[in-house]
């Protein structure tokens, strides 16, 4: 399985980016994809955004995105979105896409990542 995340770069606080994950691999329907991010000067692993079961359509948000980010995917195109408004400063990390068997389980591949940087 492979990711390729785009659509990172910089904006200014309130402003909106969407992040895209293309993914190449079998059975994109079967799985879920979850996003992470990684600020600045913190501990390698990141935390958890996002994340949506494509078999189901369920979806999970951190607390703190919840009502600005909308996770989404285009299974035709076998690519999961992540729409971010209103963005913040503390939004400022850089984002990863990963493939989870569930949302609830550790991501066995992961994309290359994107920059998101807010500014105030």
């Amino acid at each position: 399985v492979q990711l390729v995340e785009s659509g990172g770069g910089l904006v200014q606080a309130g402003g909106s980016l969407r992040l895209s994950c293309v993914v190449s691999g079998d059975r994109f329907n079967d799985y879920a994809f979850g996003w992470f991010r990684q600020p600045p000067g913190r501990d390698p692993g990141g935390e958890k955004v996002s994340c949506i079961s494509i078999k189901d359509g369920k979806t999970y948000y951190k607390d703190s995105v919840k009502g600005r980010f909308t996770v989404s995917s285009d299974n035709a195109k076998n690519t999961v979105f992540l729409q971010m408004d209103a963005l913040k400063p503390e939004d400022t990390a850089e984002y990863f896409c990963a493939w989870q068997i569930r949302c609830d389980y550790t991501p066995g591949y992961w994309g290359r990542g994107t920059q998101v940087t807010v500014s105030s």
